[in-house]
Parts: structure tokens; sequence; C-alpha cells
């Protein structure tokens, strides 16, 4: 079992922890390659999924409602928790809310639960990027904005991948394998890109970030692990949803913090610190499921 756990996290926090210390070394700007990522690579790789990889069916809406559940369900108790310790709720309960089921989630999914499990991680993150942009949002004290949905790349890519999954439609044998190609980078992308940017921030503050990034998988689990036990989501689904439990704030909620403004090296060391928790809460909760 420690051999198969070490398969699955070591390619994950092996490439984290190389683009950290070249990040470290030389500061990078990956702005650029982050919106490619967004606009293009995971988009390509969201359609492919859906529409090459899978057969629909219920999985997919018990996935689209566990992750609702226990993101909306993790924020609740962040912010009884924030209440309680009187800490800043606008601080603490997003990034207990929006976990790192992009740049960390859809790598282990992939390398604890095989191929067929990527298109149910990527229903967690599509599920988790429609809250985070409308509720997140909103909870930063911005407004909901449809057009800003409907043309999230992301969002689009599903839609028009839900659409081609349901009428059985494919993409023309001579351009599938562009798409395919360019789906594959997304992942190693993000892990390069994730790695580079933990190594920009949160100097001086780990110990300040300690809480908050403790909070994000603590609320996770307390939501996940009820909520697989009690609905009984057929494999490898209810393990997939404890590890979407599992995982560490992410990335996103720094910049969103640094956009509005609202304690940005704070969550950059709740992010930050998160990730190193992640090292000994994903393979504890991988020994549990696999």
């Amino acid at each position: 079992m420690l051999v198969r756990i070490l398969e699955i996290t070591l390619p994950v926090f092996g490439v984290i922890a190389l683009a950290y210390v070249y990040g470290r070394a030389r500061p990078t700007d990956l702005r650029d390659a982050n919106r490619l990522n967004i606009a293009i690579f995971t988009p390509a790789l969201i359609f492919h999924a859906l529409t090459e990889r899978s057969g629909g069916g219920d999985d997919f809406v018990l996935a689209a409602l566990g992750a609702l559940v226990i993101v909306l369900g993790s924020g609740l108790l962040a912010w009884v928790w924030a209440r309680a310790t009187g800490r800043d709720t606008a601080v603490y309960v997003g990034p207990a809310m929006f976990n790192n089921c992009g740049n960390l989630g859809l790598p282990l999914g992939v390398l604890a639960f095989g191929d067929d499990a990527l298109p149910l991680a990527v229903v967690l993150l599509v599920t988790e990027n429609l809250v985070q942009f409308t509720v997140g949002l909103w909870l930063l004290g911005d407004s909901i904005h449809i057009k800003r949905l409907a043309t999230n790349p992301m969002l689009v890519a599903t839609a028009a991948g839900v659409v081609c999954m349901i009428m059985d439609w494919h993409a023309p044998a001579i351009i599938e394998p562009g798409i395919r190609m360019l789906g594959d980078v997304s992942i190693p992308l993000m892990l390069v890109a994730l790695g580079v940017r933990l190594a920009d921030g949160a100097s001086g503050q780990w110990a300040a970030g300690f809480w908050g990034g403790l909070a994000c998988p603590a609320t996770g689990l307390a939501i996940a692990i009820p909520w697989v036990w009690l609905t009984q989501p057929p494999a490898p689904l209810g393990a997939l949803l404890i590890v979407f439990g599992a995982l560490p704030p992410a990335v996103l909620n720094y910049m969103l913090a640094e956009q509005f403004d609202i304690a940005p090296q704070r969550v950059a060391a709740i992010v930050a610190v998160g990730h190193v928790i992640a090292l000994a809460v994903i393979p504890l909760t991988l020994y549990f499921v696999l």
C-alpha cells in the first residue's frame, strides 16, 4: 500500500517541488501561460474528457451534487468556525470552501483511480469553478455577472461537452488528436504553475497561515465522509469525493484576494501552508480510500 501511495503522490508533489525550487531560484512570471491554460488547454481537456472518455449517466449528476454539497458545506463550517474564533470570514471562508481540485485534484484522481476517473474529476472541477465564480465572488463583495459566466472558457467547454455527450457526437477524427494533445498540456502545466506560484508569496507568514491551511481539508473531510457514507456512490466516485474533500486551498483564492485587496499575503500564506499540510493529509486519505 505504501508503494502504491508513493506512486500516486511522488509524481504530483515532485513536479510541484521542482517548479517551486525553480521559482525560488529564478522568479518566473507564468501569467501568460496560466491564461493559455484557462483559455485553451483546460477547456480542451474538459471537452475531450466529456466526449471521448465518458459515458455520462447518473455518476455525473452524483459527482456534481457531491461537489456542491462539499463546497457549500465546508464553507458553512468555516464560516461558523471563523465567527466563533473572531477571524475575518472574508479571509478564511473562501480558502476553506474552494480547494485545489484543478492543479492537484485532476492528476491525483487520474493517478489514483485511472483514466476512467478523469471525467468525474472534471465534473468536480467545473462544479467548484461555477460556485467560486458566483457564490465565491459574492462573498468577496462582488456581484454575479451572467456575461462573465457565459464567456468562461471552462464553462463553455463543459456545456459543449455535455451537449455532445448527450447527442453522442464526437470530434471528427482529423481534429480529435489535436484536441487531445492540447488537453494533455493542461495537467503538467497546472502543476508547474502551482509550484512557481507557491514560491512567490507568504514569506514570513507561514505560522499565520496554519489554521487557514488546515481548515480546508478539515471542513472538506467533515462533509465528504458523512456524505459518501449516506449516499454510497459507486466506485470510484465515493473515494474521489473523499480525496476531493481532503485537498488544500486553491491558488485562485490568493489571486482573487489580491484582485479584491482582501489580505492577499495572509491568503497566500493559507494557500502555501495548506499545500505543506497536504503532504501528510493526502497520503493518509489515499491510505483509507484505496
